[in-house]
């Protein structure tokens, strides 16, 4: 009656959450949850593979994506062990069974409300990793082409998923194009950092800035100005993963893995308002 569950950054807010529901689905099941940070390096996420088979999992859950850790894909693949990987990425060769959100609608969501507010030079803060967060940069540029705007004229910005990082970013915004009267970010860390970073430099959000993030994080109830941004269904993803993991439902590893996607909803806070310049 173990779920292990290997995390790949437990200082992300949007993991801890995670592992909240994990937590909380497993026990109502009458599922205790093995949990391990695999963050560094590959080799360690692959010792840490073997102590959870060790202690005789009945399942593995990766919560992140691991898709370029491929010896570590490779040997779950190969484990004794049900394996469901959630936020793992979008790659149509999946070994395993895999849960996510539909990056593509959330990002569609978001844009739509900026530019009903008559946005149209809006940038994106996105980071420098796979799976989810190339999901979110591509339909951004896609929806930016369609309206006019060239998404390569400096409109795309790449950093490290934290609020240091989207402080950092707006400096390069304003520089680059200084023509954005909002921002969308691949995360609501990010969204903070930009908020922050707008106090700091004297604009008003949403008057002189609109910023929307992505997750709803708790933390995006409590900013100020509280955050525009795309919700994430955790506990729903969750909850499909670890049916997955030990319900009834099983792969019988013919044909693709099954790949599903969850609809995330968009939460209209203080931080987007009508564009007061051009």
């Amino acid at each position: 009656m173990l779920l292990g569950a290997i995390v790949r950054d437990i200082t992300d807010p949007f993991f801890a959450g995670a592992i909240e529901a994990l937590s909380v689905e497993c026990k109502a099941r009458g599922y205790s949850v093995v949990l391990g940070h695999a963050r560094a390096t590959e080799d360690e996420a692959l010792a840490m593979t073997a102590v959870l088979e060790a202690r005789q999992c009945d399942a593995i859950v990766l919560l992140g994506d691991f898709t370029a850790e491929h010896r570590l894909v490779a040997d779950l693949r190969d484990g004794r062990a049900r394996v469901v990987g959630l936020w793992h990425g979008s790659e149509r060769d999946r070994p395993f069974v895999t849960v996510g959100v539909d990056n593509h609608f959330g990002v569609q969501l978001a844009m739509t409300h900026l530019t009903s507010l008559g946005h149209r030079h809006i940038a994106y803060v996105g980071v420098r990793s796979l799976g989810d967060m190339q999901e979110r940069e591509s339909a951004y540029a896609r929806f930016m082409r369609a309206q006019g705007v060239d998404p390569e004229a400096g409109y795309i910005h790449k950093v490290e998923n934290s609020v240091g990082s989207g402080v950092q970013a707006l400096a390069g915004i304003l520089e680059r194009t200084p023509d954005v009267t909002a921002i969308f970010a691949a995360t609501d860390n990010i969204a903070m950092g930009l908020l922050h970073a707008a106090y700091e430099r004297g604009l008003r959000i949403p008057d002189d800035l609109s910023v929307v993030g992505f997750d709803d994080i708790p933390m995006a109830a409590a900013s100020v100005p509280t955050l525009t941004t795309v919700q994430m269904p955790i506990a729903e993803i969750v909850a499909r993963g670890v049916e997955y993991c030990i319900g009834e439902e099983v792969w019988s590893g013919e044909g693709p893995a099954p790949h599903e996607l969850l609809t995330p909803r968009l939460i209209v806070r203080r931080s987007t308002g009508a564009v007061s310049r051009s």
